[in-house]
């Protein structure tokens, strides 16, 4: 089964709470992922809060182009949920 972005909130400090296809949810933190010219661009809150799930790849985007996969997010989100379970 392929995974999928069900639905992504953002939260403060560059949090976002995302809800996958397979039904695991919880809040990712990003505030150290943004590396690069497209990424960089989100740590500005008002463009960070700005994102969506794109309706056909079910993928989080921004308008500036900058996008994550259901796969690096959810690999992100058990990798710092064991690392608060420790």
């Amino acid at each position: 089964m392929i995974l999928h972005i069900t639905e992504a909130t953002a939260l403060p400090g560059h949090r976002l709470h995302v809800r996958f296809s397979n039904g695991q949810e919880g809040d990712v933190d990003l505030s150290q992922e943004f590396t690069g010219p497209v990424f960089s661009a989100l740590l500005d809150d008002d463009q960070f809060n700005r994102v969506e799930v794109h309706t056909l790849f079910h993928t989080v985007t921004w308008s500036n182009g900058a996008d994550l996969a259901p796969e690096y997010l959810l690999d992100l989100l058990q990798h710092q949920q064991q690392g608060h379970a420790a």
